[in-house]
């Protein structure tokens, strides 16, 4: 158990110290961490509206973030390359989410083009079962997302990596919050510093 916990740490502090420089992510990390902190509350009851906040408020915020407010260069603090970062990353780096994403992005299309998803559902007729069917589609993604990062790291790296990821995954949101929870007020506290000047 404690190398459990100590991998788990090291995940959270390689995370945190390459990815999570910029007091905007921060922000947006907070405010995605509650926002999925309410996806998490609503997924065994409304499975529907807990995908659709998980994927346009918590994933948006979040992967936003990562793609146009960290610097994608040379890492001054860490005193790395952006290759180096982005190859020691146990989970979805970069070029992951940008597959995961296009996924993610391709569902609505191919729901709207292909109503009976392919005879996954029975077609809609009106918006609100294309957004029953596309909340299920998305919650489907979310879930075979985590299943088949932590599978992979079970065969390229060991199982104990895939399940301290799994856990890290999961647990972000509750850590993010006691990480960045000051970071909104910072953040409008650098703005107004900015503008005094």
């Amino acid at each position: 158990m404690k190398d459990f916990l100590r991998a788990l740490e090291l995940q959270r502090w390689d995370d945190h110290r390459f990815y999570h420089h910029s007091r905007v992510n921060q922000t947006l990390h907070f405010i995605s961490a509650v926002s999925f902190l309410i996806a998490y509350s609503l997924v065994f009851v409304e499975p529907v509206k807990a995908a659709l906040i998980g994927w346009l408020v918590s994933m948006v915020t979040r992967q936003s973030g990562h793609f146009f407010f960290e610097p994608l260069g040379f890492d001054e603090e860490n005193q790395v390359s952006n290759e180096y970062k982005e190859a020691v990353k146990v989970g979805y780096n970069l070029k992951r989410k940008v597959v995961l994403l296009s996924i993610w992005a391709f569902i609505p299309v191919a729901l709207w083009i292909n109503p009976a998803f392919f005879g996954l559902f029975e077609a809609h007729s009106e918006i609100g079962g294309f957004i029953d069917h596309l909340g299920i589609l998305w919650l489907a993604l979310g879930v075979a997302g985590l299943l088949f990062r932590t599978v992979h790291l079970f065969f390229i790296r060991d199982v104990q990596t895939g399940l301290v990821w799994l856990s890290k995954i999961l647990t972000d949101p509750y850590h993010d919050i006691k990480l960045y929870h000051k970071a909104p007020l910072l953040l409008l506290r650098d703005l107004r510093a900015r503008q005094a000047v």
